[in-house]
């Protein structure tokens, strides 16, 4: 039997972000791909392996094309929101048995200015085929969807819209200290509760922010480690899961499927989510922080309200800084976000974030963070547990 192979993250990189005008989707994937390998060091050559979803006709043949890719190795697993966890995780065991050497994962986005030339509507329509056309009539919209998850923990375990808040406070804090956050004016509770509502019980900052952007991650076998330019972020351990696609179908609104994708990513990393350091979480609405916080382990189920509350999730002061850089809900949330939370957890573990930079008590770097993606309407999981180098 081959030894399998340990991977690493080797090169990160985000596209232009916030408000991108002049840009095509295809163009941001491009950016952020060369910005990843320039990051790595490594010649586009070695790149053998390609993963994307979300744009073209026969993605990722698409974009692969654009960027002058020929891979051997290739993944358009779509799953929303928590692709990109998925992608690294199908990857990392893709490397690890030899099947590629590096892969590269690239995303890229126009939703906001297609919004504003008119090229689509501010809505997002899943359309009414297969169990959807169950629910489309009684207007389950994909917040409303949230809405009703949200809801449910409020009344199963005395989850109060103030705590909900919270979150939204709490990432606009941590984006005030990331120059590239789209958003970065303080706010207050005050200021969440009197925003305009969207769907009960969301006012619009409990909701994410509509930006363009893209994201590229490289992965690399360990033999190609010392011939790049930065430290090494190690891939741990990884977990997926889908959970429903009709909300009728999904046992219960106050159980996210990172409840199975964090317990198995962190019993193959063999590690605790008590060392874990910080935490990089898909935050499309305040709920779902605070969900996906009691399933990966951080506090227990019901307690999550109580938990955010005490300020834990801030870069300043904060026992469990979570999103870092102001998350979907400030930083930038240009679709499926997910890719952009191994940007910045890389990114954390390298010690790169300048006045957003994590810390442990001693002053050191930290050593362990989890990035957990969900997609859909809380349909699909993907955590990926990873260690500096």
């Amino acid at each position: 039997m081959v030894a399998r192979r340990k991977v690493a993250v080797v090169g990160v990189a985000l596209s232009d972000c916030g408000r991108v005008d002049d840009a095509t989707p295809y163009a941001l994937h491009a950016q952020a791909a060369r910005r990843a390998l320039a990051d790595a060091g490594l010649d586009r050559s070695l790149v053998d392996g390609f993963a994307s979803a979300g744009l073209g006709t026969l993605a990722p043949i698409e974009v692969a094309e654009y960027l002058g890719l020929r891979p051997t190795w290739v993944d358009s697993t779509s799953v929303g929101g928590s692709t990109w966890e998925v992608m690294a995780a199908h990857a990392a065991d893709a490397i690890a048995a030899g099947h590629a050497r590096v892969v590269l994962l690239a995303y890229g986005s126009t939703a906001r200015a297609d919004v504003r030339a008119g090229r689509r509507t501010g809505t997002l329509s899943f359309g009414t085929r297969g169990p959807l056309q169950f629910e489309a009539p009684y207007g389950h919209t994909l917040i409303a969807k949230y809405a009703m998850a949200a809801r449910r923990h409020m009344i199963e375990h005395g989850t109060t819209i103030e705590q909900l808040a919270q979150v939204a406070v709490q990432a606009r804090a941590n984006a005030a200290l990331n120059p590239e956050a789209m958003f970065r004016t303080p706010v207050t509770v005050d200021d969440v509760l009197a925003g305009p509502m969207i769907a009960d019980p969301f006012t619009k900052l409990h909701c994410c922010v509509r930006s363009d952007g893209g994201a590229a991650v490289l992965l690399a076998a360990e033999e190609y480690v010392r011939d790049c330019r930065t430290t090494p972020v190690w891939v741990l351990g990884s977990g997926e899961h889908i959970s429903h696609s009709a909300m009728s179908e999904w046992p219960d609104f106050t159980v996210s499927p990172a409840a199975v994708s964090g317990r198995l990513a962190f019993e193959r990393a063999g590690v605790r989510p008590s060392e874990i350091d910080f935490a990089e979480i898909y935050d499309a609405f305040t709920y779902m922080t605070l969900v996906t916080l009691e399933d990966l382990g951080f506090c227990g189920k019901g307690e999550g309200g109580a938990f955010v509350e005490k300020g834990r999730l801030r870069v300043e002061g904060g026992e469990l800084p979570v999103n870092t850089d102001g998350g979907g809900l400030s930083a930038q949330h240009p679709g499926m976000r997910g890719l952009f939370l191994l940007v910045e957890a890389v990114r954390q573990l390298r010690g790169e974030c300048g006045d957003r930079q994590v810390r442990r008590v001693d002053g050191s770097l930290p050593r362990l963070t989890v990035a957990s993606g969900t997609g859909g309407w809380f349909c699909s999981s993907g955590t990926v547990v990873l260690g500096a180098g």
